[in-house]
């Protein structure tokens, strides 16, 4: 018998590399995924992360190009590098889906998102509230006497500072639509 040939980094008792390579880091990832437009890819890409025990931040579904019927999936996920991976091979393996891109791994990226916040407020807390608004330039959508709902864009960190400063001014409701994203550059 030949000795064995033993890289460094392994051990003559596995066949595998036993230098950790696992991070308990947990980032945060946005992953686009375009898919066929048709019944139930929405359900089986939600599946996969609800099957594995995988949390959803945000995520946004809309059709992008009628006439080739596909639609675009923004998913913002949390794990570590190797749950993110995973993640995106698993994605992969759909049969729907066409093409899957981790936004955060690479590069530049325009995230936005949308949010509705009403506030009741009456005096001071009213003014204040009519100020923050013109700074974050929020619009205000609709007002009466008791309220205001405004509606403003940007980036998610935005739109938590806004609804942070709004919370002692009588913020009762929020609605947010999501993050939308795109990769910058050629393409």
């Amino acid at each position: 018998m030949s000795a064995l040939q033993i890289k460094k980094g392994s051990s003559k008792h596995s066949a595998y590399n036993l230098r950790p390579t696992f991070s308990d880091v947990q980032e945060s990832h946005t992953i686009t995924v375009l898919v066929e437009n048709e019944p139930g890819v929405l359900a089986r890409v939600i599946g996969l992360f609800s099957g594995r025990g995988y949390n959803i931040d945000s995520l946004t579904v809309a059709e992008v190009d009628h006439e080739g019927h596909l639609s675009r999936i923004t998913i913002v996920t949390t794990g570590t590098p190797q749950v993110i991976e995973q993640i995106k091979a698993q994605l992969g393996r759909i049969v729907s889906v066409r093409d899957v891109h981790d936004l955060t791994a690479e590069g530049s990226s325009v995230e936005r998102e949308l949010a509705l916040m009403k506030v009741i407020g009456s005096g001071d807390k009213r003014v204040e509230a009519l100020r923050l608004a013109d700074i974050f330039r929020a619009n205000v959508v609709d007002s009466t006497l008791e309220s205001f709902i405004f509606q403003l864009t940007g980036a998610p960190d935005k739109i938590d500072a806004f609804a942070d400063l709004m919370r002692p001014l009588g913020l009762v409701q929020v609605a947010r639509t999501g993050v939308a994203a795109l990769a910058r550059g050629q393409d």
